[in-house]
């Protein structure tokens, strides 16, 4: 799939299937993009899992906190990655490892990795990447 542009339609019916979303990156700091985002999530009914390893146990936004996605006790549908595009090869590798994996995987705005997202396709699980879904989801879903 080319990943310089999104049809409207697949963004839309990812933010619309999904319902349990694995955030990496969370942050407990308010002034951080990721705990924005995690906010607006949990506001529009999403179910918002944090990851961070070095917040693992602790709670953001009343949500416990998990070191990684392997930790995670239930499927998600989404996971959400608040790295660097660098980390984003390995994210694939653990979203594969998984028991169940997601649907999709997306990275959040400047987290792209072509390699990383034919490596995610070729499994069946959908990529949207260098985008915000608390961006999409105002101008796709009200």
């Amino acid at each position: 799939m080319n990943h310089d542009r999104y049809d409207n339609d697949y963004i839309a019916a990812i933010l619309k299937g999904t319902k349990t979303i694995a955030l990496l990156g969370a942050s407990p700091n308010p002034d951080r993009p990721s705990h924005g985002v995690m906010r607006f999530l949990l506001t529009r009914g999403y179910r918002v899992i944090p990851v961070n390893p070095g917040q693992a146990g602790k709670e953001i936004l009343g949500q416990k906190v998990y070191g990684t996605l392997a930790d995670i006790p239930e499927p998600v549908d989404m996971v959400d990655v608040f790295r660097n595009a660098q980390y984003l090869d390995g994210i694939v590798d653990d979203a594969l490892a998984l028991p169940q994996r997601p649907k999709v995987i997306w990275g959040q705005l400047a987290v792209r990795d072509d390699k990383a997202a034919a490596k995610a396709e070729a499994a069946g699980i959908q990529m949207v990447m260098d985008r915000c879904p608390a961006i999409e989801y105002p101008r796709l879903m009200t």
